[in-house]
């Protein structure tokens, strides 16, 4: 079995993943910002690690130990439109669901390298490869982890590092809930975030995500792309079928 390091691991995907890694007989080490946070989870280390924190993430990877693979799953998202949306808001998406995947992909990398095997698994989103109104920061932070995910794979597949990337779809992780809505009472994008509001796509449950994590960490050959669920390969399809001269809608909003 493998020994891996999942980040994020306190809720929803991670704390999901944790426990079906475990229950498979992987040794896991759980990590997130709290370590506290991870009491309750059957682990064979619990660790405090910040994505966005250089320090903690060399503390974290030196008291971890040797290690098969990364679950790169720590994350945040939020509601507005482009045009108002807070620099600040962007720049911390970035530093979290971007820059901070590749910062722990840096820490692991070197090992997996001279030992000449490794697996990167890298928890993205169908918004990595389509954009949802409303959501274009966050999916702009998923298309630039896509594309470092996609050069990892090239650089380092040399070494014998896999890597994939997992692109669910809507997930019922209360991620969605706590998401941040940046829109006024008066917003003129007011109606477009009630009508996507009412055209919710289908969920799949983090128990589903996790099962494919597993899965793939468990493939002797991954693929670089996996879309999980039904609603994730109906999307990509529709996509797909859609002319790339023109904005791909994932609902027939009225805009």
């Amino acid at each position: 079995m493998s020994r891996v390091l999942v980040t994020g691991a306190s809720k929803g995907i991670g704390r999901a993943t944790v426990r079906e890694l475990a229950a498979r007989g992987h040794e896991v080490v759980a990590t997130a910002r709290s370590r506290a946070a991870l009491e309750d989870l059957p682990t064979a280390a619990r660790l405090a690690l910040d994505v966005t924190d250089q320090e903690s993430v060399d503390a974290a990877l030196a008291a971890a130990g040797e290690l098969d693979a990364l679950i790169s799953n720590a994350g945040e998202t939020l509601r507005a439109p482009a045009e108002s949306v807070p620099l600040t808001e962007v720049s911390r998406l970035f530093e979290l669901n971007t820059v901070g995947a590749l910062r722990v992909a840096q820490a692991v990398l070197p090992g997996m390298r001279a030992r000449g095997r490794g697996r990167l698994l890298f928890v993205s989103s169908i918004t990595g490869r389509i954009v949802v109104p409303l959501g274009g920061a966050y999916a702009a932070s998923k298309w630039a982890l896509e594309a470092l995910a996609e050069a990892i794979a090239i650089e380092a597949g040399h070494f014998g590092v896999k890597v994939t990337l997992l692109e669910p779809g809507a997930v019922s992780s209360g991620g969605s809930e706590r998401a941040a809505t940046l829109l006024s009472d008066d917003d003129p994008y007011l109606p477009l975030a009630r009508q996507l509001a009412a055209a919710r796509a289908e969920s799949i449950t983090v128990e589903e995500v996790a099962q494919a994590v597993a899965d793939t960490l468990e493939d002797p050959d991954p693929p670089l792309r996996l879309p999980v669920g039904r609603p994730a390969a109906t999307l990509l399809a529709a996509r797909h079928a859609t002319a790339d001269d023109v904005p791909f809608r994932i609902a027939p909003l009225r805009w």
